[in-house]
């Protein structure tokens, strides 16, 4: 098996496009900046865990028409860029998931742009237990979804078209589809998803050093 490569699945941190669910509680313009923020925590961690140049990004929008444009742009200059495709969330990721394998030929861990306190050493335990092409990893999240997913071949995947994204069964049903295709899952640490205000102030104070912190406060 090659080393396994990082895909980060994400939106151009543009106001009213991204992280609505928090921007109508605190206004779009602000979640878009906490958006922003965001990104730049988890693209420092991957490529901290693995090297711009196996870190993948397909991204909905672009970027230089973001918050925080400058900083991105630069941030992932050496990373791989692939648009999004598909009609729903879970077409996406497909989509996503196989450009990166083609393109590298590697086992990929999977994350969004919702958990700016990942760790590096989490990214890298979870590149290391992709050992075979049957093998799967999945971080679950607290509200029931899942905020990371490493598979060792793009077949695992097979059956996501079928799970519904977005609810409290995301992740058990994530873990059945990975299992029916013939995975071996292990787990990794569970991340809170920054999704609305109590979610932001948690992950802002329980991970003080992170750009979303200090964009927060």
């Amino acid at each position: 098996m090659r080393p396994a490569v990082a895909l980060v699945v994400a939106k151009s941190p543009v106001a009213g496009k991204v992280k609505t669910r928090l921007g109508r509680e605190i206004g779009m313009e602000c979640a878009a900046d906490l958006a922003a923020a965001a990104l730049l925590d988890t693209v420092w961690a991957c490529t901290s865990a693995f090297g711009a140049a196996r870190c993948h990004l397909a991204l909905d929008g672009v970027l230089a028409h973001g918050r925080r444009a400058a900083e991105l742009l630069v941030a992932t200059a050496d990373w791989t860029f692939h648009p999004q495709r598909g009609d729903s969330f879970a077409d996406r990721l497909l989509q996503a998931h196989a450009d990166a394998a083609a393109f590298s030929g590697a086992p990929v861990v999977q994350v969004g742009m919702d958990t700016p306190q990942l760790l590096v050493e989490t990214l890298v335990e979870a590149a290391s237990l992709l050992t075979s092409a049957d093998a799967a990893v999945l971080g679950p999240a607290v509200d029931g979804g899942w905020w990371l997913l490493g598979v060792g071949g793009p077949h695992l995947l097979a059956q996501l078209h079928e799970v519904p994204m977005s609810t409290a069964e995301t992740g058990e049903l994530t873990r059945r589809s990975l299992v029916g295709a013939g995975a071996r899952v292990t787990d990794v640490v569970t991340q809170r998803d920054v999704d609305e205000v109590l979610d932001a102030e948690y992950v802002a104070s329980t991970a003080p050093g992170t750009r979303f912190s200090r964009s927060w406060r």
